[in-house]
């Protein structure tokens, strides 16, 4: 079955960065595109990054220029990049991919606090 594993969340300062990994597994990830998502407390889920199976990238307007999404076909894992980080990119990251039914993980935490 499919299997979707976010992590490299935690806490950091405005400005500092992390990266965060989604480990996938049970379908062909080099066929599908991958999607990063997030939900900070109280709001609703938002798109944040896409990439194609030809590692065509689109971005939110609230990340461009500070996110990068990548992938590694060989790991079948999906990253995002995130610097320059904001206490407004608080929330929990989900790392998603449709595949003809819709599969999430269950989310990794980014804290940006002083």
């Amino acid at each position: 079955q499919v299997q979707l594993a976010e992590s490299g969340g935690g806490l950091v300062q405005p400005g500092g960065s992390l990266r965060l990994s989604c480990a996938t597994s049970g379908f062909i990830f080099g066929n599908f595109a991958m999607y990063w998502y997030r939900q900070a407390p109280g709001k609703q889920r938002e798109w944040v990054a896409k990439i194609t199976s030809s590692a065509i990238t689109t971005y939110s307007v609230s990340t461009k220029d500070r996110f990068t999404i990548s992938r590694d076909n060989t790991r079948n894992t999906v990253y995002l990049q995130m610097n320059s980080l904001k206490p407004e990119d608080t929330a929990v990251y989900y790392c998603n991919v449709f595949t003809g039914t819709n599969y999430w993980g269950k989310g990794t935490l980014v804290t940006v606090s002083s």
